[in-house]
């Protein structure tokens, strides 16, 4: 299980000691640092996150008003040096709140929180999803004021586009406003793979797999460094 992470914070050498720490810890993907939370807005709102390492003190909008602005926010540890928004970082529901300059085994400390949260929440889903499951062989789609029944048989593949995704069936393509993680969530992983941030593509529509790219009909999807081993296990097991 890896943990994207992404580190906010306006001093590059805080931003060095978490990423020095980071590396000792293999599963901790750092896949963007942010000098400040107007950065990291930008970046969230485009990619999906794990973990932030949030500063406090940051110019133009502070550590605690940005975490306010998240809707729905990854799990955050607070990095520091000021104590006395302890309190109120917990109330909003932080992982763990470090002291600048913390050691690397208070670092490992906060993450173990961080993993074990992460666990339970996949539990949790895998668990609801399988009690909501009523029929695996389709879905549900909202597009517009119209709902459409999609049989899993029919898909090609799925393209993330922007706040909306673009679902590629034999007979029809389908845009719907909501995240790829939205639709991974409602397919079988084993056969519809996601092999790239924007792209989830159907195994069985698979023509060639070539290099970095996979072509089904017509098109060339590419398989993104952050997906490729998970995707050859998958090819490997079959």
């Amino acid at each position: 299980m890896n943990i994207r992470c992404v580190i906010i914070d306006d001093e590059p050498l805080a931003q060095r000691v978490i990423e020095r720490y980071a590396e000792n810890l293999p599963f901790l993907e750092i896949v963007q640092k942010c000098n400040n939370a107007i950065e990291a807005i930008d970046f969230l709102h485009n990619q999906e996150v794990d973990l932030l390492f949030l500063d406090i003190n940051m110019p133009r909008l502070s550590g605690m008003d940005f975490l306010k602005t998240l809707k729905n926010p990854p799990l955050v540890i607070i990095t520091t040096a000021y104590a006395e928004f302890a309190i109120q970082g917990y109330e909003l529901d932080v992982v763990d709140y470090l002291m600048k300059p913390f050691p690397f085994d208070r670092f490992y400390k906060a993450i173990q929180k961080a993993e074990e949260l992460i666990k339970g929440k996949e539990v949790r889903h895998l668990e609801t999803r399988e009690a909501d499951k009523q029929d695996d062989t389709f879905i549900f789609i909202k597009s517009s004021k119209k709902t459409y029944k999609v049989n899993l048989n029919d898909i090609l593949y799925i393209e993330a586009l922007g706040d909306y995704v673009k679902i590629y069936t034999t007979e029809k393509m389908i845009i719907s406003y909501q995240s790829l993680k939205n639709i991974e969530n409602l397919l079988p992983t084993n056969s519809f793979p996601r092999i790239h941030k924007s792209f989830i593509i159907a195994l069985s529509r698979i023509d060639l797999i070539e290099g970095n790219q996979v072509k089904i009909k017509d098109r060339l999807i590419p398989i993104g460094t952050n997906f490729k081993t998970e995707f050859e296990k998958l090819i490997r097991s079959i």
